[in-house]
């Protein structure tokens, strides 16, 4: 009975080891996938609960850490595309920034757009600018407004028609 529990308290020194020395770096890792701190520490905790059920032999430090980096990824990777496929918005939030209920799926979709499609949407969409106007404000040539907010709206009509048909 000893010796199980010796191997039992030298798995557990090593998991200790293992979270006090790659913890940080895992974190860093899956906050630049999630951009999110909760999500990070989540995926962390979900890498580490892995490491202790799933984990290989190792054949030293650098192939351990290199599993735990991949896992990481994995699982921060995963984590992504479950949020960017069921993103739940906040409708008091979305208020409280001035977005009307009959704006908020367009306003949704926008936000998902690159930030120079995402910001041109918003301006003329949203608040209501014309392109000549935007394109003052954002000291930008109104032909580039232009073609931004033409790429844009193919953007927009593309998901459209991919949501259309993911619902059918």
């Amino acid at each position: 009975m000893c010796a199980i529990t010796a191997q039992y308290n030298d798995e557990l020194r090593h998991i200790e080891y293992a979270v006090e020395k790659y913890s940080q770096m895992l974190f860093r890792i899956c906050y630049g996938i999630l951009c999110n701190k909760h999500d990070a520490e989540d995926a962390v905790q979900e890498t580490f609960l892995k490491y202790m059920t799933k984990a290989p032999l190792f054949k030293d430090s650098d192939h351990e850490k290199a599993w735990l980096i991949k896992v990481a990824t994995n699982i921060s990777k995963n984590m992504s595309r479950f949020n960017s496929r069921n993103a739940t918005e906040n409708l008091d939030e979305l208020r409280q920034i001035g977005i009307k209920d009959a704006d908020r799926d367009l306003f949704l979709m926008i936000m998902q757009l690159p930030a120079k499609y995402k910001t041109v949407l918003n301006l003329y969409y949203i608040e209501g600018y014309r392109a000549n106007e935007i394109a003052q404000i954002t000291n930008t040539s109104p032909v580039t407004i232009r073609k931004r907010l033409q790429y844009g709206r193919k953007m927009l009509k593309l998901e459209l028609e991919r949501n259309d048909f993911d619902e059918d």
